[in-house]
């Protein structure tokens, strides 16, 4: 998901600089939305991965 998130900043850079502004827009919008998606999802799975270890211990 982290890959897609690079990808879409990277389009927005691209669009934004040959003028595409409503586009750039778009896909910046896009990429933050799966950065905050990747980082939730990181997030979720360190805590149920501690709350495996500590319970077979």
């Amino acid at each position: 998901m982290i890959r897609w998130a690079i990808t879409f900043a990277i389009l927005a850079l691209v669009a934004g600089v040959l003028g595409f502004g409503g586009l750039a827009g778009d896909f910046a919008y896009i990429a933050q939305i799966l950065l905050f998606v990747f980082l939730a999802l990181i997030v979720i799975s360190v805590i149920a991965g501690r709350r495996v270890l500590d319970s077979t211990v």
